[in-house]
């Protein structure tokens, strides 16, 4: 909008200056004009030029002032989102952190409870060695005693026959 009215002032100032009749030098003359109107006809013309300057000018004040207000806006709404986005990022770092803790001492507690089982399944162990020692104990005591019973026997057969 503003390269257009601005290109209308440009052409406007090309038709005033080269159009009109009274600056173009006749043929017939060997004069050299320099572009200069009488001053009755640059009066209306030059408060028409100067309005539609200004009118372009406030028109680019306008756009300019509306660009800066567009550009505040963006401006505000990054900074919430960031905000918004540095406040999530930090809840989920507390989130992890708690998770991480959390699971530290799960860990921390299953490690004990195996160290504690693998305390009594070698406790287990040693029993049943202790256990197994002693009933080839008494299978050897038992076998001894019933040699000594078969023995006996026999020698009881030995006396009675």
């Amino acid at each position: 909008m503003a390269y257009r009215a601005n290109q209308q002032l440009r052409e406007d100032i090309w038709d005033y200056r080269y159009t009109t009749p009274s600056s173009m030098p006749a043929e017939d003359e060997k004069s050299v004009s320099f572009g200069r109107q009488p001053a009755k006809h640059t009066g209306p013309t030059a408060l028409n030029l100067v309005q539609q300057a200004a009118e372009l000018f406030e028109g680019m004040e306008n756009q300019a002032r509306e660009t800066e207000a567009r550009a505040q806006s963006l401006c505000k709404s990054a900074a919430q989102r960031l905000r918004l986005a540095e406040k999530q990022r930090d809840a989920a770092e507390r989130a992890r952190h708690d998770v991480v803790n959390e699971l530290s001492g799960k860990l921390e507690d299953v490690t004990e409870a195996l160290a504690r089982a693998q305390k009594r399944v070698v406790a287990a162990e040693d029993h049943a060695l202790a256990a197994e020692f002693r009933a080839q104990a008494a299978e050897a005591q038992l076998y001894k005693a019933n040699q000594e019973l078969a023995a006996i026997e026999e020698m009881i057969r030995k006396r009675l026959l």
